[in-house]
């Protein structure tokens, strides 16, 4: 990495973190957010304990800060390849996605059929056939506009178009399975102990369901959408910290 990149990058997040932080004085105090080379200035309070205060929650927004800003770098990798996909997916319309996706996921279906279980063909298929239904719903939802129903709707139905098929497919490799079911279990062990663990939802979830088979494929559906969520926050965040071009 040459000198002049690495200047350009250190810039860019000392901006990042400036910002932030302005942001987060701004919560409070008037004039703090890109204010310094105003007219006005940037506000500050002009009694002592008008300080204290000032410091003090400057304070704590520099080490809040310091926990969002990794969020925000996660958030600028993950708007440069859910960028490419958009364009792409603008390009060839909602036929050529649905074909797209058809080609995949038939592909890993075809593969399915004849590498797996019956059972393992049966939950890849239908898990290709909800990543096809998925992927025009991410689309037609991205098509629709506005950053709630972007990041709401069409991040996980996304995720799910993309993430879903090779998942399952993984949960039925006969190289993967044992190590993937471990670990797919281990997840939902730990879900179901620290997330659901509230008004007892966790025990009903034991009681009615067994975690075998088809059950760890409808696991990984659900998980894709929280997953989306995050993926649309944190691309939201660094939309604001540092707008795209």
């Amino acid at each position: 990495m040459s000198g002049g990149t690495a200047s350009g990058i250190v810039a860019g997040i000392r901006i990042d973190l400036q910002r932030l932080h302005e942001t987060w004085m701004e919560i409070v105090y008037p004039r703090q957010r890109d204010a310094a080379d105003t007219v006005l200035g940037k506000w500050t309070p002009n009694t002592q304990t008008g300080w204290i205060a000032y410091r003090l929650w400057g304070a704590l927004g520099a080490l809040l800060v310091g926990i969002l800003y990794p969020l925000v770098l996660l958030g600028y990798v993950f708007r440069a390849q859910t960028s490419r996909i958009d364009l792409a997916a603008a390009r060839i319309g909602a036929i050529g996605v649905f074909v797209v996706l058809v080609v995949l996921w038939g592909a890993l279906s075809a593969f399915a059929r004849y590498q797996f279980s019956t059972s393992g063909f049966i939950a890849v298929l239908a898990a290709s056939v909800v990543a096809v239904v998925a992927g025009l719903l991410a689309y037609a939802f991205s098509r629709v506009g506005g950053r709630l129903t972007t990041v709401v709707f069409a991040y996980p139905f996304g995720v799910t178009a993309l993430l879903l098929p090779p998942v399952v497919a993984a949960l039925y490799s006969p190289t993967l399975a044992e190590t993937v079911f471990s670990r797919s279990t281990a997840i939902a062990r730990w879900i179901n102990d620290n997330l659901l663990d509230v008004y007892n939802i966790n025990q009903r979830l034991r009681r009615s369901y067994d975690l075998r088979g088809i059950a760890h494929a409808a696991m990984w559906f659900a998980i894709s959408i929280p997953v989306g969520w995050l993926v649309g926050t944190v691309v939201t965040l660094a939309n604001y910290v540092r707008p795209g071009r």
